[in-house]
């Protein structure tokens, strides 16, 4: 079969002919459909991700697919099953082989791209704003990177859970993006002071980062007192460093998020978080943005779309067209 693999961090991943693996106890094997990218890509071919795999892997945090074939000790799946899965690698092959407790069937009304777009964007957003930040009707929440993978999810989550929400982002089109996932007000990063128009609006109450550096600062210069702050990454490539008599003048919390870490040690919190996620779904309260979607052929410019920033949303790659 066909996976694109990374063989060398001083070397470009490609597309490799390897062996279409057998599925361990407690594992299932996908035929994948389609493998939705995500930033820490990027980090694992540099190796700076803090779960890059061993050399050699394969690329790929979350697919789509339908189980092909069953471990020993699977229960609750059969082959044929549409699932979607976080495996944390290995998802950009034309099969793998996953932990079939890290398996979410998906309903008949998902489509596969869809699927291969929402565990991580969504998961993220929501277990961040409602299991971390315990966001509240009526509060101010502002996103950095509002039209990145996770950003506009937490648009769109933010609305449903009742905040005012503040989009931040670079550009006209990608205000734009923000505003139809239901942004109240909009900030442009390339041309607008961060903390001046937060003050002009009250100021947050939740701050919502996957970008960091000089973006954070200025949106913890903005926090109201309690204010709550996300970091989610570092697509700026500049980690914060925050002054903790900062947080003590205004009683401020920030609330690191890692959401594949729960996997480890609360799987209940991301068993919950989807369930209410595939739920919004299926009532059409959520509508994944898919900017992009690639053929295999292509991963190298999807990824490169991500480095660039000209991307709005998810970029997903359909492996099985």
């Amino acid at each position: 079969m066909k996976a694109f693999q990374v063989q060398s961090h001083d070397v470009a991943p490609n597309i490799a002919d390897v062996s279409v693996p057998e599925p361990a106890p407690g594992e299932i094997r996908v035929r994948i459909h389609a493998c939705g990218l995500n930033f820490a890509d990027l980090l694992m071919v540099k190796g700076t991700y803090q779960d890059t795999p061993s050399l050699p892997f394969t690329l790929g945090m979350e697919v789509s697919g339908i189980v092909d074939a069953l471990g020993s000790d699977v229960t609750g799946l059969a082959p044929g099953d549409r699932v979607a899965v976080f495996g944390g690698q290995g998802g950009l092959a034309e099969y793998g082989c996953f932990d079939a407790r890290r398996a979410v069937k998906i309903p008949d009304a998902m489509s596969m791209v869809d699927a291969a777009a929402f565990q991580i964007a969504y998961g993220t957003s929501h277990v961040a704003l409602d299991h971390r930040a315990r966001l509240q009707p009526g509060e101010t929440l502002l996103v950095l990177g509002a039209a990145g993978g996770v950003g506009l999810t937490a648009v769109e989550i933010g609305k449903l859970m009742g905040a005012t929400v503040v989009a931040c982002a670079r550009g006209a089109a990608k205000l734009d993006a923000a505003r139809k996932a239901g942004a109240d007000h909009l900030i442009d990063a390339e041309t607008q002071d961060i903390r001046a128009e937060m003050k002009a609006l009250g100021g947050a109450d939740v701050v919502y980062d996957p970008v960091g550096g000089a973006q954070f600062d200025a949106a913890f210069r903005s926090c109201k007192p309690e204010a709550r702050l996300l970091p989610i990454g570092f697509a700026s490539g500049e980690v914060p460093q925050i002054k903790s008599n900062h947080l003590l003048v205004k009683n401020l919390s920030v609330l690191g998020v890692y959401w594949g870490g729960y996997l480890q040690f609360r799987p209940e919190i991301v068993t919950d978080s989807l369930a209410t996620l595939m739920r919004w779904y299926c009532d059409g309260k959520l509508k994944p943005h898919v900017s992009h979607t690639l053929s295999f052929d292509a991963v190298a410019e999807g990824l490169e779309l991500l480095r660039s920033r000209k991307s709005t949303g998810k970029v997903v790659i359909d492996i099985a067209s």
